[in-house]
């Protein structure tokens, strides 16, 4: 019998990390007993509907810390680029085909008292085929929807098509938000975009996590956004197992590292690392009733 020390109240939280890929099923359990055991909550997030029962699977594996986020990320709307971390070799299958949300799936998986929120989902404009913008913004209307009737959370993806050379990603988003008229909160997951786009969101209710990338050099157009930002609307994650902070960057990142980025948040705004530490996971809270 595994026992783990869980904290009513943690130091940190990662609201984004992918613990349910196929990259972690060597060591998945070790992985998530490092960050229990190091004051660190885990919030796994789905790419499609393999990954996102895998999260609900994993998180009833632990009796509190370990949260889900089910939905269907926007490049899994169609033929797609395979990334073997995620759904490991013999992927092909599935990227071949592509998957049409299934909102009576995902509303089942929702049911689930271990499930959080819906995502991530939005809008990648990286890896395009004919049509699937088109798409994409169904799959993500169809997700708004969902989360209007759940009253759920959204997790969102978005980045534009630096390959494609389509550059509206953010735009398409920004009005397909407008249109959508949320009551619910929604997560600009991994924000890595300029203050105006930052208002721009600000605006329409969004809530900012932040990853490894504000470690990097060369960010400081991240860190004004962060100066910038209210602390009640910031959030931290790892977006494991990619993106891992500097002191560990080139490695496989994994949720204890988020406290790099809780780091880094306090010395931008210039304030006290507990006083960040507290406002971020009393926000995930907040959002995601945890």
């Amino acid at each position: 019998m595994r026992f783990f020390i869980v904290f009513m109240i943690p130091k940190y939280i990662d609201i984004h990390s992918h613990v349910n890929f196929k990259i972690f099923d060597e060591d998945r359990d070790e992985v998530v007993k490092r960050a229990l055991c190091n004051d660190t909550w885990i919030i796994n997030v789905g790419t499609q509907v393999d990954t996102s029962k895998k999260t609900i699977e994993l998180a009833h594996k632990y009796p509190k810390g370990v949260y889900a986020v089910v939905g269907l990320h926007p490049i899994h709307t169609s033929s797609s680029f395979h990334d073997e971390q995620e759904l490991g070799e013999g992927g092909e299958e599935f990227t071949s085909r592509g998957e049409v949300f299934d909102k009576n799936i995902y509303r089942e998986f929702l049911k689930d008292s271990k499930a959080v929120a819906i995502g991530e989902c939005g809008l990648d404009y990286y890896h395009l085929d004919e049509g699937s913008i088109e798409k994409q913004k169904k799959a993500f209307v169809e997700q708004i929807t969902l989360s209007k009737e759940t009253q759920k959370p959204l997790m969102i993806h978005c980045r534009d098509g630096a390959k494609s050379g389509t550059g509206r990603a953010f735009d398409d988003l920004v009005e397909i938000l407008k249109k959508s008229n949320l009551s619910v909160p929604f997560v600009s997951h991994s924000f890595v975009r300029d203050l105006t786009l930052a208002k721009q969101l600000l605006g329409l209710g969004s809530y900012f996590s932040f990853n490894g990338i504000v470690t990097f050099p060369k960010t400081d157009d991240y860190r004004e956004v962060i100066k910038f930002l209210p602390l009640d609307r910031i959030l931290t994650e790892t977006d494991a197992p990619y993106l891992a902070p500097v002191p560990y960057r080139g490695k496989r990142n994994e949720p204890f590292f988020v406290k790099e980025i809780v780091k880094k948040i306090a010395e931008v705004k210039g304030l006290p690392e507990i006083d960040v530490m507290e406002a971020i996971v009393a926000n995930a809270k907040r959002i995601f009733k945890i």
